[in-house]
């Protein structure tokens, strides 16, 4: 009886311990494709800038392919470091972004394109915004998950959030950074609808923000914010300075047609898009691989908010549901701005294009967050990875 009760329990110790090592596998694929398909487009969308600015065609993809394999460190960091853990560390890591966004602002502060939201420590750059997201995401889990009726409470749970909200939101527009500023703030509202926000405060928020839009479009006609409300509407009507980049977009996308060019034939690239690697990649891949392509990659991005709002929904605790939460609401709402900029559906400004766009920064965090969903997937009460 003893000997059968021990082998009873090893094998369930042993089931255990199969099941923490195992994670989301179609999270982890989808990833990987994201990544890869990243590396091709950012090659091909930056061979001519990189010839005119470097003298060599493969530099920016030698340091694109250098943050790739950082990235997959800090992604497999992310798979093995336990994420109840991060709830000792949210609070200060919260500090320490807004911190950073506050660095940013000072002579410390590296200004490119006439926006300042670079910090450079010798050859590195560090980007308090990109920071600031997976921050927010954490320090919301957090204190949401600490006491499950403070998204009831006005004074102990809505209002603290607005004014972190707010908080984030005033340094990041201070770069200026609206695209950022915009992602962050949404991030946290909808993390507070997930854990329960009733929907009249939205709308009430939502009211007043519209409030403040209308007023700056009656009378504040010669301000800037104007100029980059409206500048969007009508491309074609500044071509060479607010419209430049919203135009030779929209050529990309209308050259590419169905099927598009075809890979490494793009005509927008070749020093017409500024940066084409960056915030318009989308753009180069409309115009080499047309709509169809474009639509694919749409449907990979489902595929991974998909396993990620799986990951969620099977999340033990509601720390680990407000987390993997934020990330895929993170992922969704940075791709629905780089889509609606690049498409000139709203103005032009700094967005990333998430797991493919050029830029570090962006891609470890990405990268990271991945890893942190699929460690929260490995606590699930049931294998995610084949569900």
């Amino acid at each position: 009886m003893e000997k059968t009760e021990k082998k009873v329990k090893t094998v369930k110790r042993k089931k255990k311990a199969i099941k923490l090592k195992s994670g989301d596998f179609w999270l982890m694929l989808f990833t990987l494709m994201l990544v890869i398909f990243g590396v091709i487009m950012v090659f091909s969308a930056s061979y001519y800038y990189s010839i005119s600015q470097d003298g060599n065609a493969y530099s920016y993809l030698l340091r694109h392919g250098m943050w790739v394999l950082l990235g997959f460190g800090v992604m497999i960091l992310g798979a093995a470091f336990d994420y109840r853990r991060y709830k000792k560390f949210a609070l200060p890591i919260f500090i320490a972004s807004v911190l950073l966004l506050i660095l940013v602002l000072t002579p410390l502060g590296q200004t490119t394109n006439g926006a300042t939201r670079w910090i450079r420590l010798g050859p590195v750059t560090i980007m308090p915004g990109e920071i600031a997201k997976i921050a927010a995401i954490m320090f919301v889990a957090w204190f949401l998950s600490e006491d499950r009726d403070r998204i009831k409470s006005l004074t102990r749970g809505i209002l603290p959030l607005v004014g972190v909200a707010g908080l984030y939101g005033a340094l990041i527009i201070m770069q200026p950074n609206l695209s950022t500023a915009i992602t962050v703030c949404g991030i946290i509202v909808a993390m507070m609808l997930v854990a329960g926000l009733k929907w009249r405060y939205v709308l009430t928020a939502g009211g007043v923000g519209a409030a403040g839009i209308l007023s700056i479009l009656l009378f504040m006609k010669d301000s800037y914010w104007y100029s980059r409300l409206t500048s969007f509407t009508d491309p074609f009507a500044d071509p060479l300075n607010e419209g430049y980049q919203a135009v030779q977009s929209l050529l990309a996308l209308g050259s590419g047609g169905l099927f598009g060019v075809g890979l490494g034939k793009s005509i927008q690239k070749n020093l017409y898009l500024p940066e084409p690697q960056n915030d318009f990649i989308l753009a180069i891949i409309g115009e080499e691989l047309g709509f169809v392509g474009i639509l694919l990659l749409i449907v990979l991005y489902c595929l991974f908010i998909w396993r990620g709002v799986h990951i969620a929904v099977n999340a033990p605790d509601q720390f680990g549901v407000l987390l993997a939460s934020g990330i895929i609401l993170m992922v969704a709402i940075q791709v629905i701005l780089n889509i609606a900029v690049v498409t000139s559906s709203m103005p032009a400004t700094g967005i990333n294009l998430p797991f493919i766009s050029y830029g570090g920064n962006a891609l470890l965090i990405f990268m990271f967050s991945a890893g942190v969903l699929i460690n929260i997937s490995r606590h699930g009460p049931k294998n995610t990875g084949v569900n």
